[in-house]
Formats: structure tokens, C-alpha cells, sequence
């Protein structure tokens, strides 16, 4: 079975997504204000920093930079019941969802680094103008799912995927300035991996959808090969479509990335939450990424950030066919002909 894990043909699969030719469009969405921390808007430049551009060429990919979108503030963007900064949040998504087609119109995988969750709205929203028919993979500690009526915060960093959800439509108030998305995704194609904070409504939600959601719990019981196994089994029972990966940071456990704004106790572990990028990897039907919520401001040390960061361009590269196995030796091992 190809999933199965150790299986000789995952492994196969795996060494043929290492060597297949990618072509990637990076954009930054330096934007914050879908939550109440400053800083995150900090984590494009921070990865790009990283060397991840670099890192993906020397891996064999095709990289165009689109350098960062500009986003701007609207002026009298009071809440509209507890929904924070509608206008200024959904001008920004526009504007993203604008890019992200350019990007996907060109002929790249999408890479969207954020910036915070509430851009999946843009970004998803500009997928799915492409790509009409799209399978949604959420690893998060939060489901993201609240509604303007159920959230406890009005923050729309926790509210994106309600909006894109043709189900929970008729469900939906009016909110000016997000009254212009228009849902694009079915409860069934998406999935979440790591969930381990989610308020009442949210699990209200997922149930009564009947939306495939592996808690960290679940994670811990079936093992993650056993996850991406039963992910691409979901994923695929309604055809092979391109996949949309949205990857929060702080689905990784703090300890190794502390430097995010929502930090949860008990995430994936680093090897755990770079499996999952080399899986969707194999599918070959990752057409776009969001990388968001990488804070260096709430990092307490510089190494903090460093393996925050870190972990961040390891999930993009995963995603790209990077391969821990080392197919190479050191050169000292390398005997003297």
C-alpha cells in the first residue's frame, strides 16, 4: 500500500519526489492585524533570512522571489460584534488573493509566508480561482473554524476557515469588508492535523460537518505514518485534487517553536511535523503552501527565534522533496581513490 509505513513503495515515492523538478513562487504577506500581536508581520523577512530561497534552488527547484505584499490600513475599522478590524482584514486578504492567481496563473506552487492565519483566506480564496476544485490540509493546534458569532475574540486569525466553507454559509453573518469572499471549499475536502486548543463551537462545527480532524491525541495513538496514511486515504476518496497546505507554526510543539503568538503545550514534534510535508510531498499535488505565524517578537532569547525560524524553512523544504535520509556520505568517509 503505497502509504503504508516502510513500505517500499513510500520510500520509492519519497526518493521521486527528492528528484522531481519543482517550480515555487514565494510571496510575504507581512500582515497582523487578524490578531492582537505585533511582530508576526516580522516572519516573512526572518525566513527569507533564513536562506530559504537558496535552500530550495540547491535542492533543484525553480524559485521566483514576488518580494512581499503591500497591505493598508483603513481608517474607522471599528468591530462589528466582536469581529476585530473586518475592513482592514479583508482588504488585505484581497489584495493577497489578487497575488496569489498572479502566482498560480504563472505556473508556480504558491508559498505564502506569513504573517498571520487569517491570510488563508486570501490565499485560499486566490487558489481556488485557479484551481477550481482544491483538498484543504490544516496543521494547526487551533481549528481556525470559529464564526463571527461563536468566536471568543472577534480575532480572524481564529475565524478563516468558516469563511471559505460552502457549508457553514447560510450560517454566516454579514460583515462588511469580508462580505466580498465567496466560499470554496467542501467540509469533506479538508482535513486538520495536530489540533489541541479548540473552543466549544469550533468542536460543534467539526462534528456536525463531519470534518476529518486528527487531535494531537489522535496523533499519539495511531502514530503519524498511521495520520498521513489515513489523510491521503480522505484527501484522495474524492479524486486526486491539488492540495492546499496550511501550516501555523504552532502546531510544532513550543519547545521548538516558541517564537509564535498562540503558543499550545504538547504539539507535534519537529520530526512529526516535517513527516507531514514529506507525505504531501509524495502525493505531487501540492499546488500551494502558507507557512504563518512565526513571531520573532515573542521569542524571550535570539535562539528562540533561531529554531522557531528554523523549523519554518524545514517545514517549506520538506514540502519540496528535502529528504533526511542523507543520500550523500561526509567526505571524510569517502575512500581515496
Amino acid at each position: 500500500m503505497l502509504w503504508a509505513a516502510g513500505s517500499f513503495a513510500a520510500r520509492a515515492s519519497l526518493s521521486a519526489c527528492a528528484r522531481a523538478h519543482h517550480s515555487v513562487g514565494v510571496v510575504g504577506a507581512p500582515f497582523w492585524k487578524g490578531q492582537p500581536k505585533d511582530g508576526v508581520e516580522k516572519g516573512p523577512d526572518f525566513i527569507r533570512g533564513a536562506g530559504l530561497v537558496e535552500k530550495l534552488r540547491k535542492q533543484g527547484c525553480t524559485v521566483k522571489d514576488y518580494g512581499n505584499v503591500t497591505f493598508q490600513d483603513v481608517s474607522n475599522d471599528s468591530p462589528v460584534g466582536k469581529v476585530q478590524r473586518p475592513q482592514t482584514v479583508g482588504l488585505a486578504n484581497q489584495r493577497l488573493a489578487d497575488v496569489v492567481k498572479a502566482i498560480k496563473n504563472d505556473g508556480y506552487i504558491c508559498v505564502m509566508l506569513g504573517g498571520d492565519h487569517s491570510l488563508a483566506i486570501g490565499s485560499i480564496v486566490g487558489h481556488a480561482a485557479i484551481k477550481k476544485d482544491l483538498s484543504v490540509v490544516w496543521v494547526d493546534a487551533h481549528a481556525d473554524i470559529n464564526t463571527p458569532l461563536t468566536t471568543p475574540t472577534g480575532n480572524i486569525h481564529g475565524q478563516p476557515m468558516s469563511f471559505l466553507i460552502k457549508e457553514l454559509h447560510c450560517k454566516m453573518p454579514v460583515v462588511p469588508g469580508l462580505s466580498w469572499i465567496k466560499p470554496c471549499i467542501s467540509a469533506n475536502d479538508l482535513v486538520y492535523i495536530g489540533l489541541r486548543d479548540v473552543d466549544p463551537g469550533e468542536h460543534y462545527i467539526l462534528k456536525s460537518l463531519g470534518i476529518k480532524a486528527f487531535s494531537i491525541t489522535e496523533v499519539d495513538r495511531l502514530g503519524i505514518a498511521k495520520v498521513m496514511e489515513q489523510t491521503c486515504d480522505h484527501v484522495f476518496s474524492r479524486g486526486k485534487k491539488p492540495i492546499h497546505l496550511s501550516y501555523d507554526i504552532d502546531a510544532i510543539d513550543p519547545m521548538v517553536s516558541p517564537a509564535t503568538g498562540t503558543p499550545v503545550v504538547g504539539g507535534l514534534t519537529y520530526r512529526e511535523g516535517i513527516y507531514i510535508t514529506e507525505v504531501i510531498c509524495q502525493t505531487d499535488l501540492l499546488s500551494a503552501l502558507d507557512m504563518v505565524e512565526v513571531n520573532p517578537k515573542q521569542a524571550k532569547t535570539d535562539d528562540e527565534i533561531k529554531s522557531t525560524v528554523n523549523a519554518a524553512v524545514d517545514v517549506v523544504l520538506g514540502c519540496f522533496g528535502r529528504v533526511r535520509e542523507g543520500s550523500h556520505p561526509p567526505d571524510y568517509w569517502m575512500p581515496h581513490l
